[in-house]
């Protein structure tokens, strides 16, 4: 069953669209990323569906009941916000309890389910402090939290971890998606951040311009994007552009580049003469040495000769940029598993890629 839907729901400002006809669903127990830039649309959209915002046009419907009359502290509907929002003068099991009070649980169940909340976000001991007292990771803790415990039929994530420094985010990434999966709850998380987005999501909604241009699980958005926009957006792309020639051979087609470059694609296109963005990930990129160049020769590969520009070692990874014919620039990322041996600048290689690694726009 669908706990939420969405149909051609629209706001406008003035003569700015923020949102245009935007229709989707979530089944319930799943986690549905909205990605985009800034401006495209999805914070508004989650303010729609928590009553924040009244939609122009269109309908808001949670367990198949339409809420657009419902003020916001009436709809079941669990908040995560930004900055946290926690009340400082409260207590943690206060705040935990707050939204508990208006939502008709009980008052003799809230103190139990304030001890299960706490529990469950690993704060068991720290009921008696204040927000002040607590570090960042712990205050979305709590957070969370409140968000959880009136057992809402949908819980709406705002940028969750966008306060938290890069190396807590990822922990409290992988806890995140561990705690919504175990009390099953139908989550919307809204991001700008690409990797939250493909990680914490069963599927993802990327957003431009206040439209949806594709829906899909993390691999589809990230392998088969549906324009040059979504893969421009999610990860990393290196860009050349080229006209086809010739007809296809066993499904193999090539475009050459303005310096003389040939690529060689494993298209659909059945224009012969078309021109087209072509894109080639950097961690489908191999650097091998000028001496085995003649890999070039199998055309279900292409092997650009170029130049070693710069070498980063990013821990994990170690990031390459090579310069090809015409100044072209390519990011290749390699593992640093330390079996690879070192690559310097000015040292000539040539740029291995299959022809199905390259996408075409």
């Amino acid at each position: 069953m669908n706990v939420l839907e969405l149909k051609e729901v629209t706001k406008k400002y003035g003569e700015f669209v923020a949102v245009n006809k935007v229709s989707l669903d979530i089944e319930k127990g799943k986690i549905l990323s909205l990605l985009g830039p800034s401006g495209c649309g999805k914070t508004t959209t989650l303010r729609i569906i928590a009553g924040f915002v009244s939609p122009d046009g269109g309908f808001v419907k949670i367990a198949g009941e339409n809420v657009g009359h419902l003020r916001p502290y009436e709809r079941n509907v669990g908040l995560l916000f930004q900055d946290y929002a926690l009340f400082p003068h409260m207590t943690v099991a206060q705040n935990i309890a707050y939204g508990m009070k208006y939502r008709g649980v009980p008052s003799s169940e809230i103190p139990t389910r304030v001890k299960q909340m706490l529990s469950l976000v690993q704060l068991t001991g720290m009921e008696a402090r204040y927000p002040s007292q607590l570090s960042g990771g712990q205050q979305q803790r709590v957070a969370l939290a409140r968000a959880l415990a009136t057992d809402p039929q949908i819980v709406l994530l705002d940028e969750p971890l966008s306060a938290l420094d890069a190396k807590l985010r990822l922990e409290l990434r992988i806890e995140l998606k561990e705690i919504l999966r175990s009390v099953g709850a139908t989550t919307i998380v809204v991001t700008h951040d690409q990797e939250e987005a493909l990680s914490l999501g069963d599927e993802v909604v990327v957003m431009r311009e206040g439209k949806i241009v594709q829906r899909g699980t993390p691999r589809q958005i990230y392998e088969v994007p549906a324009d040059k926009f979504v893969a421009e957006f999610v990860g990393r792309s290196n860009w050349l552009h080229g006209s086809r020639r010739g007809r296809s051979e066993r499904g193999v087609c090539s475009y050459f580049t303005g310096d003389g470059l040939e690529i060689r694609t494993k298209s659909a296109q059945s224009d012969p003469d078309g021109n087209a963005d072509l894109c080639v990930r950097p961690e489908n990129i191999e650097l091998i040495d000028d001496a085995v160049g003649k890999v070039a020769e199998d055309n279900e590969y292409n092997a650009l000769p170029g130049v070693v520009l710069d070498v980063a070692l990013l821990g994990a990874d170690v990031h390459v940029v090579v310069e090809l014919a015409g100044k072209k620039r390519l990011l290749a990322i390699r593992k640093n598993v330390g079996r690879s041996p070192a690559l310097v600048p000015g040292q000539p290689v040539h740029a291995l890629f299959s022809a199905s690694d390259v996408l075409v726009f």
